[in-house]
């Protein structure tokens, strides 16, 4: 073989290999191009540090999207021109929270502290443990059989297209076993949370005492590849990072 055959099989190995990594590119990158997930970018972490220079990144500062109330079936998503009504939300539920809450009055007005509270339905801020508490059986609410003075709830933080910043979706704890359930297909496939697109509804139903309620529905409607539920879960990481050191700093 003379050079000349050397330098073009040479070139074609090369033109091959860049081929292939291009492919490989498109390929990592298509829930980002085709779905707008921008948030996955490599270096949007380190914008959001950058942009907050320090200061806390508190849970009062998300959009949240609570619970509809009388079996509605549509969520009030707020947006930049105000509240948006939606059938369903889809995103990327990059990590979940169980917060759990105590006020001494049934109905509070809205904003108002708890009086105890918990992150993780566990242990409480002040270092009692959940399961020992009086509030949290049934019937500590003014005698009714079906509540518990201690708020139970889901907190799913939600990447949805086009946007950096995740969402917070209030789950009640009458869909907590669904979303549970939920959780346990996922591990059963052997996929992360974090490895899904996750569609949320909402179906009508009535609760034990007649009244109307609404119940969450979870599907997975897109399966992210390896490359695409690593960069989710790195994002994901860090994100919740950034969110656990400015909840320090705030309490501190």
């Amino acid at each position: 073989m003379n050079m000349e055959q050397l330098k073009s099989r040479l070139n074609s190995k090369v033109e091959s290999i860049t081929h292939e990594r291009k492919i490989e590119a498109m390929n990592e990158n298509t829930l980002i191009a085709d779905q707008g997930y921008i948030a996955l970018k490599d270096n949007t972490i380190d914008i959001i540090k950058q942009n907050l220079k320090n200061q806390p990144l508190s849970f009062q500062l998300f959009d949240t999207v609570k619970a509809p109330s009388g079996g509605s079936t549509v969520f009030t998503v707020p947006g930049i021109s105000g509240d948006e009504i939606e059938k369903s939300i889809t995103g990327i539920i990059l990590d979940y929270a169980t917060p759990r809450a105590y006020w001494e009055t049934a109905d509070p007005v809205e904003g108002t502290p708890p009086t105890c509270y918990s992150t993780n339905s566990i242990v409480s801020t002040d270092g009692k443990a959940c399961s020992n508490c009086p509030f949290n059986t049934f019937g500590s609410r003014n005698g009714d059989s079906l509540a518990k003075a201690c708020k139970e709830s889901v907190s799913l933080f939600m990447l949805r297209p086009g946007n950096i910043m995740p969402i917070i979706v209030r789950i009640p704890v009458s869909s907590k076993v669904i979303f549970q359930r939920y959780l346990t297909r996922l591990i059963g496939k052997m996929l992360p949370l974090s490895g899904v697109v996750t569609k949320i509804t909402l179906e009508k139903t009535t609760n034990k005492a007649g009244q109307p309620n609404s119940v969450y529905s979870f599907e997975a409607v897109d399966v992210l590849s390896p490359e695409e539920a690593a960069r989710a879960k790195a994002f994901g990481d860090g994100f919740m990072e950034v969110m656990d050191s400015g909840e320090s700093k705030a309490a501190g």
